[in-house]
């Protein structure tokens, strides 16, 4: 009984911080899966056809960036950025068509600074320490080794990891769909998720080199596995994904684990469908998982998860809750250009519940 009355709890306090998020004018059309807050009001966006945005003034006005030349056709799956001036973007795609394009002049200008060398190669994510000079660009296997490349002047030059423990399982690979596939924290973690037929799989950084641990994620099939990975302390880290080409599919979508990523623990209570990014709210003290059919919270660490809805108080249309690829908080990103942001009260509110 006393577990029933956590939960009840939990949910409550989930119930009364209905953040909806509240839809905003990108200007553009193409689809969006990349986006990187700054602060201070800076955010960057980027998508399909070469598209970079940016924002200066907190998401009130998103400024459509010049695209770099010859990247008309590109997927800016990633962009990373240090401040209202420099950005890295990453395109996803197969051999040299896989690019990082970089700015210093607020989007006005780009240069090229790394096409990938693989011709088999596929980058799927890219992080950069935002106060530091070093990152990790993470791409699908090449010889059934996970392609990891890092850097250690903010981007400007790449080296291949020579780290053991990065041999990928036969039809294993990583995804591309919220450049949230890779974690890079030196404070307690750097590692990525994976999946496809081989199964769901978090590969983390010890003592140099990975170790490889099994994920309970959804799996069986390409289009199966984990797609995002957080974490908030040492102890406390949450993966998503599911089965993309099947995004109403419950099972399989959350894991968690409180050790460290030692053992892993399907979620009790599933986010309700394929989800392909989440994040930790520190504000609100809870997890947001975003994906096609929905967005859900969990205020236990990843063990359960309750369904956002639509919230009439405010106006919310139908799909508020909904059709969205990536997050960096308080925005969150979607097809069709779709941006949106975090109410300012819903974080308050959540903070407030759970005391």
């Amino acid at each position: 009984m006393r577990h029933v009355l956590i939960f009840l709890l939990l949910t409550m306090a989930v119930r009364c911080a209905q953040a909806q998020w509240a839809i905003e004018e990108s200007g553009t059309t193409a689809d969006l899966r990349g986006i990187d807050v700054v602060g201070g009001g800076v955010a960057w966006a980027s998508g399909t056809h070469g598209t970079v945005l940016r924002t200066v003034d907190d998401g009130a006005h998103w400024q459509r960036c010049s695209t770099p030349d010859g990247a008309d056709g590109l997927d800016f799956r990633g962009v990373q950025a240090f401040d209202a001036e420099t950005a890295i973007v990453m395109s996803s795609g197969s051999g040299d068509l896989s690019r990082l394009y970089k700015t210093a002049d607020g989007c006005r200008t780009w240069k090229l600074v790394f096409t990938n060398p693989d011709k088999d190669g596929f980058w799927d994510a890219l992080l950069l320490h935002r106060y530091g000079k070093d990152g990790a660009l993470l791409g699908d296997p090449v010889h059934g080794r996970f392609s990891l490349w890092e850097t250690q002047d903010k981007g400007e030059t790449w080296t291949r990891s020579l780290a053991a423990g990065l041999e990928a399982h036969n039809g294993e690979g990583a995804f591309a769909a919220s450049n949230s596939s890779l974690f890079l924290d030196e404070a307690f973690a750097t590692g990525f998720v994976t999946g496809g037929n081989a199964g769901a799989r978090l590969f983390f950084r010890k003592n140099l080199n990975f170790i490889a641990r099994v994920l309970p994620l959804k799996s069986g099939s390409e289009s199966t596995g984990g797609f995002s990975f957080d974490a908030r302390s040492r102890c406390c880290w949450v993966a998503v994904g599911g089965d993309y080409q099947k995004p109403n599919e419950t099972n399989g979508t959350a894991a968690y684990t409180r050790d460290g990523g030692k053992s892993w623990l399907a979620a009790q209570t599933m986010p309700h469908g394929y989800r392909s990014s989440v994040a930790y709210d520190e504000a609100a003290k809870m997890w947001i998982a975003v994906g096609p059919n929905g967005t859900d919270v969990s205020a236990d660490d990843g063990k359960n998860w309750r369904a956002l809805r639509p919230d009439a108080a405010h106006g919310d249309a139908a799909d508020a809750d909904r059709n969205w690829n990536a997050l960096s908080l308080p925005f969150v990103v979607g097809p069709k250009g779709r941006i949106g942001k975090l109410r300012a009260e819903a974080p308050a509110a959540g903070k407030e519940s759970a005391q």
